[in-house]
């Protein structure tokens, strides 16, 4: 079944985004809460005044939960009814997010279609940043000095499943596609959630025409992607049915009942999101008669995701280390990559699979001094920088060095 999915103009007007200066941040030195107006925010508000813009506040990094809080923007001439030529600032509210910003970081400012306004501040070379600028369609530069990109009604950016990604980090979730023809698929669960294994099968059954031999990167990142789909649809249904039974008890039980309901929600997504990738990636290794063996315990009850050929070789002190291999799952590096380390001692070059698009050079660089390969299906690649692609594997190249291995 195909569907559209959104695109970035159905949420943006335009985007600016610019590396902060001490003065166009809150410290000892400055507390003015503005930004100069320069010729890209010109292009982005035009000329007349306009105050009070609700704006959504978002302060993300690599490793800590977020900061947000709702506020406004105004643009303004401050030299209006004055003979000198004009000169425009954009005011900020201050507020948690704008007190943890620090000169060098770098501002993204958006404009949205329903007349507010986003304001995002990230680390300066972070992964989150590069997500940014490549969900946004900007060519990242050494300075950021406000580089500025109109969103048109006609914009091609479609939002695939990694672009979804992103803009969840920012809160923003698309709409669902086709509803009507979504609900049908997911209607003989109820109200109760499948297993995962269960619901991968299901996913994957629901595509037709997709074949992991043909091309195993386009089948795990369309599984992925179906599934993400069918399960927050599944999710929307069985959610929408709690909270209309309500929460019973004093105000402050009713409270905590809907903020425990709420956590165990968000837990529910990324347990369930790492299983589904393990999920379609195993059947991959099935179709291409790969032995492996899934969650198999090595030293210090430490359990990799998958040991190939497997752990009765692994254990095997005879069996040549050069013919093992290791992969750790992980949807995200924030799930803690380095734990992949420590996970098989026997094999000192570590692979790991991760669907994370747009990972900082930073980072893909400690990854690999570390002894550990990045996996990524192909589709994502053409976020990374060039000089980073030429250090990734895709799936199919990733099978090829197990078979390999594994004498097939």
């Amino acid at each position: 079944m195909s569907y559209r999915q959104g695109m970035l103009s159905d949420f943006f007007e335009g985007v600016a985004v610019k590396k902060l200066t001490l003065v166009e941040t809150i410290t000892e030195k400055s507390n003015q809460h503005e930004i100069q107006g320069t010729k890209p925010l010109r292009r982005m508000f035009g000329d007349a005044d306009r105050k009070a813009i609700p704006t959504r506040f978002i302060w993300l990094n690599d490793e800590q939960e977020g900061l947000s809080e709702d506020g406004f923007i105004s643009w303004s001439n401050v030299r209006k009814g004055k003979p000198r030529s004009a000169e425009y600032h954009l005011y900020y509210s201050g507020n948690v997010v704008t007190e943890a910003m620090k000169p060098g970081d770098t501002l993204f400012l958006a404009l949205r279609r329903d007349g507010s306004a986003m304001i995002v501040v990230v680390p300066v070379e972070s992964t989150i940043q590069s997500q940014l600028l490549w969900l946004f369609g900007i060519e990242e530069q050494p300075e950021l000095n406000f580089a500025f990109r109109e969103i048109k009604d006609d914009d091609s950016a479609r939002l695939d499943f990694i672009a979804c990604y992103v803009l969840d980090e920012l809160g923003i979730e698309p709409e669902e596609p086709e509803v009507d023809a979504i609900d049908d698929l997911v209607r003989e669960f109820g109200t109760t959630f499948p297993t995962t294994r269960d619901f991968s099968e299901f996913a994957r059954k629901s595509l037709s025409g997709v074949s992991a031999l043909d091309d195993p990167d386009a089948a795990l990142f369309a599984w992925m992607e179906r599934e993400e789909l069918l399960f927050r649809r599944l999710e929307r249904n069985i959610v929408a049915e709690r909270i209309n039974a309500g929460f019973v008890g004093e105000k402050s039980a009713i409270v905590d009942g809907f903020l425990s309901f709420s956590k165990s929600v968000q837990q529910r997504r990324s347990a369930r999101a790492g299983r589904a990738l393990e999920n379609h990636l195993e059947t991959i290794l099935i179709t291409y008669n790969i032995r492996h063996s899934r969650g198999a315990e090595t030293e210090n009850r430490n359990k990799p995701d998958f040991l190939f050929p497997g752990a009765v070789e692994y254990q095997n002190p005879q069996f040549p280390a050069a013919r093992l291999t290791m992969l750790g799952v992980k949807t995200t590096l924030k799930d803690r990559w380095r734990q992949v380390l420590a996970e098989a001692n026997r094999i000192p070059s570590k692979h790991l699979l991760t669907l994370e698009p747009g990972i900082s050079f930073n980072q893909t660089e400690q990854i690999r001094l570390s002894g550990m390969q990045l996996v990524i299906p192909q589709a994502i690649h053409s976020t990374f920088a060039p000089k980073q692609q030429t250090e990734l594997l895709n799936v199919r190249a990733f099978l090829k060095l197990v078979q390999e291995r594994q004498g097939g």
